[in-house]
């Protein structure tokens, strides 16, 4: 019988800290820009503020969580729920996302041309490993899953799409941070530093680790780090035409996936369907050339490796 492992959720520093409104605007040097607009930016931290379990937030919660008014906060809640962002609920009194955020999301996976692409040979490769594989980009000091795929084995971890982890300390996190440039990958880990305070230099050390192996071998690997039941593996996938980075991951519950596993045999794996995803969005046509895939067959050899880790 398959059985279901859930993920604890992460502690709310480690994925879902939102910043009060002014001191994001601060910490960016948004606050004296003339072209910034303070009331939409306000919005979308509304919008941010609902986490994967939230399906019902108050205003009460929402200014709590995003350091604004309540009164600013009601307001903005009228005006998104009139525009479709938000829904809300009489009986309850509390709002929940919208068709309107749920289309924006659509929009940006479809627009960037990677589900067409990427979700059939992400499956092929989640049944092939008995282990999940996902995409995700980031947001914040988290990165959220876009798109996730399951495997058939016996011991599957569900973390759907709209999940986060943790970005210092997961290997998705790790890879996006690797496949950024050196002045926005600066800017990122100078954001994390603000964000981890004195925790600072020991997570950096994983992240430095982290850097330096997807310089020598093209992905990074976190076994029970940000979670002490999971691991996995990952690599940056660069979209064409811009300096946007998402990340791919590999991983499933870590007394299956040893460092070993991780690195012999999975870390090349996801390192190489990036390389393919990468070279089929960056073709010209993009998601729109025709293209044949894989079937998703096992692979007999690797799951029998990763079974018996």
């Amino acid at each position: 019988m398959k059985r279901t492992t859930t993920i604890p959720t992460p502690p709310p520093d480690a994925a879902h800290t939102l910043v009060p409104a002014d001191d994001a605007q601060a910490g960016h040097a948004c606050a004296d820009d003339r072209n910034f607009v303070t009331a939409l930016a306000r919005g979308m931290e509304l919008l941010r503020a609902f986490g994967p379990q939230d399906d019902y937030l108050g205003n009460a919660e929402l200014s709590r969580r995003t350091g604004i008014p309540r009164p600013t906060v009601s307001r903005l809640t009228y005006t998104l729920a009139t525009l479709g962002y938000l829904t809300y609920i009489e009986a309850t009194e509390k709002y929940r996302l919208g068709q309107g955020a749920m289309a924006l999301g659509h929009r940006y996976i479809g627009g960037a041309g990677i589900r067409e692409i990427a979700q059939p040979l992400m499956q092929s490769l989640a049944f092939t490993t008995d282990c999940t594989v996902a995409l995700a980009m980031p947001d914040r000091h988290a990165m959220v899953y876009l798109e996730s795929c399951q495997p058939r084995g016996a011991l599957v971890i569900r973390l759907a799409p709209g999940a986060r982890l943790p970005m210092a300390t997961s290997a998705i996190g790790r890879a996006w941070l690797a496949g950024l440039d050196a002045d926005h990958r600066e800017a990122a880990l100078a954001e994390l530093a603000r964000h981890y305070g004195t925790r600072w230099p020991g997570v950096r050390a994983g992240i430095d680790r982290a850097l330096r192996d997807h310089a020598g071998r093209g992905f990074c690997v976190a076994h029970a780090e940000w979670d002490r039941t999971v691991s996995g593996a990952a690599a940056p996938l660069r979209l064409a035409g811009s300096s946007e980075v998402l990340a791919l991951n590999i991983g499933g519950a870590a007394t299956r996936l040893s460092p070993e596993i991780l690195e012999s045999n999975l870390g090349p794996r996801i390192r190489e369907l990036a390389e393919t995803l990468q070279a089929r969005l960056w073709q010209p046509g993009g998601a729109r050339a025709t293209a044949r895939f894989a079937s998703a067959q096992p692979d007999p050899d690797t799951r029998t490796h990763a079974s018996n880790a």
